[in-house]
Formats: structure tokens, C-alpha cells, sequence
């Protein structure tokens, strides 16, 4: 039996990117049960890409009750439907092996990575208020994407001098803004821009200056993408509600890494069921950015550990 429902979670405070806020965080959680033992996933449908709470569960409502993890890649495309049922089937197979998805991938026991932590957009003053009640964190990730973001990054650095920095525009910027704001963001000490110019019109990206990594957010989804990233991107982050689960991937990782991109698994806002999965891509890439529960105002039960060494493995009660 395949059953979705609609999960809402409140966030923290209001959460901006340069295509708009939100107060809250919108999930499916997929459950799938057989032989009295029920897998769970989560997945974040994304306007951007299309989805919505109603078509992703159209999607998953209209799969057979014996799908399988294999047959599911061909049954649905890489989207947030695929995402919650394939990590749904992972956690139901490790129910029933009793043992855990990453002995079942045939991984290396996991650890705690370091995750980054996001500042939403906002007033420059009330970024650099952000970063420094932030300040303790390794690392944290802007979301910039506007014409005006110099005084919002110098706002943040002040706030935060000892962090490393990574910024995401979102698509936000023209080639002029990157270009002109690109020498800055190196003498700023930033590590990476994530997404710079929008996906449909970033062919330029392969003419300009790289000065710093270039990581592809929107331009990145599946193993099918990274031909049209090859010398416009450095990095690459893998969300798995755009891979379409955790099998997708795992299997994107490994191209990547076989074509020399550099790693980013990174999430959408939900919560630590939605991050478990994800845990497993982290293992060894180049930036994490797994903090959707830390945005949160509640979780689910069991929620992934936060602390110092980062974000945590999930446990047994929680996934995998």
C-alpha cells in the first residue's frame, strides 16, 4: 500500500530568496507499507520546477501498489514524486533486511558533516544581526540575487569574520551584476557562488572569468544534466528531489565526480526526514547544506542531531 499526505512545518522566522518568502514548509510524506513493515519518505514539490502539492501527489497516487526501486526510475521522472517513494522503498528495504540503507548501497559507515547554515535575504542590517548570532558556525551560505547584494555580503562578513561564506543567487543576477560583483566576492574570502545567472541563459558562464568556483543548482537535476554544465560550472549540487531520490542520486555522484565537478548536496526547506537520505550523498563532498530542520520551528519525531561535528547520520527510528 502507497499512501501520501500533505505535511506542514513552521518555520522559524521568514525565510527569502530572490524569488520570494515563505513562514512555512510544505512536504509529502509517502508511506509505503508491505508485509506489515512501512517505509517512509518526504519530498518538497517546487514551483520552480513545475510541482505542486496536488500534481506530485497526482504522480505518486498513480503508481502501481508493487513498484519497485527500479522500475520506479522508468515509472516517474526526476522530480520530487520519485524522490519521497524511492527513499520510501530504501528505508521499507532496510526494514525488512534489518539492517541499514547504507549497507544495502553498499557504503562506508557514515559520520557527521559539516553543514552550512543559511541566511535568508533581507536588509543589511538585519543580515549582519543574523550573522552574528551566527557567527559560531563553519560555515554559512547567503542567499543574495539582487542588483544592491555588496552591502548585504560586507553587512554579513562584518558580522561574521571567521566564517566561510558561500553565496547563492538564486538565478538572481545578470552576467554585468556577476561580473562586476565576482572580484569583490574573492577579496570578500567567499568560497563559491551557487547559481549566478539564470539556468535557461547561463551559456555565457563558459566565456567569463571563473575567478571563484561556480556551483549549478537549477541547472543541475540528473545525470542527464551534467553534459550541458561542462565548462560553465565547477561544482555541482546534487538535491535529491531534483535526482528524483536517493538511487538517481548516488549515481549522479559517481558521474559527477568521474567528469572532475566538485560536490554540493544540498535540500530544499523540510525536515530531518527529507534530510536523512541526503546524509548518505554528503559523505565526503566538497560543501554540505542540509540545515532545512535547522529553519524549522518543529520536526518530526526522532529529528537528525545538529552539533558542532555537523549534521548527523539518521538513526533507525527516524530513516534508513
Amino acid at each position: 500500500m502507497i499512501t501520501v499526505t500533505p505535511d506542514t512545518f513552521r518555520l522559524a522566522q521568514a525565510f527569502t530568496i530572490s524569488r520570494g518568502s515563505r513562514t512555512e514548509a510544505k512536504v509529502l510524506t509517502v508511506r509505503i507499507t508491505r508485509r506489515g513493515v512501512t517505509g517512509l519518505g518526504e519530498c518538497v514539490p517546487y514551483a520552480r520546477y513545475g510541482e505542486s502539492l496536488a500534481s506530485v501527489t497526482a504522480q505518486i497516487e498513480g503508481l502501481p501498489l508493487g513498484i519497485t526501486r527500479m522500475s520506479l526510475q522508468d515509472a516517474l521522472p526526476p522530480g520530487a514524486a520519485r524522490n519521497a517513494v524511492d527513499c520510501a522503498l530504501w528505508d521499507l528495504e532496510a526494514k525488512l533486511a534489518g539492517k541499514r540503507v547504507w549497507e544495502l548501497a553498499g557504503l562506508a559507515r557514515p559520520g557527521p558533516q559539516i553543514t552550512a547554515f543559511t541566511l535568508s535575504l533581507d536588509t543589511p542590517e538585519n543580515m549582519r544581526a543574523e550573522a552574528a548570532k551566527h557567527a559560531h558556525r563553519p560555515l554559512l551560505k547567503i542567499k543574495l540575487g539582487t542588483a544592491d547584494d555588496m552591502p548585504r555580503l560586507e553587512a554579513v562578513r562584518l558580522g561574521a569574520p571567521k566564517a566561510r561564506i558561500i553565496i547563492d543567487a538564486n538565478e538572481g543576477w545578470t552576467p554585468e551584476i556577476y561580473a562586476a560583483l565576482a572580484p569583490h566576492l574573492v577579496a570578500m574570502g567567499v568560497a563559491l557562488v551557487e547559481q549566478p545567472l539564470p539556468a535557461g541563459a547561463d551559456e555565457i558562464l563558459a566565456e567569463m572569468a571563473r575567478p571563484l568556483p561556480v556551483c549549478a543548482d537549477e541547472a543541475a537535476h540528473d545525470r542527464e544534466s551534467l553534459a550541458r554544465l561542462r565548462g560553465k560550472y565547477d561544482v555541482v549540487n546534487i538535491k535529491l528531489d531534483k535526482t528524483g531520490g536517493l538511487t538517481e542520486g548516488l549515481a549522479m555522484k559517481r558521474a559527477a565526480l568521474a567528469e572532475g565537478f566538485d560536490l554540493m548536496v544540498g535540500c530544499m526547506v523540510g525536515s530531518s526526514l527529507a534530510m536523512a537520505p541526503a546524509t548518505l550523498l554528503a559523505q565526503g563532498v566538497a560543501f554540505t547544506d542540509l540545515d532545512g530542520p535547522l529553519l524549522l520551528a518543529e520536526d518530526r519525531e526522532n529529528p537528525l542531531v545538529f552539533d558542532a561535528q555537523g549534521v548527523h547520520p539518521p538513526s533507525a527510528n527516524l530513516w534508513g
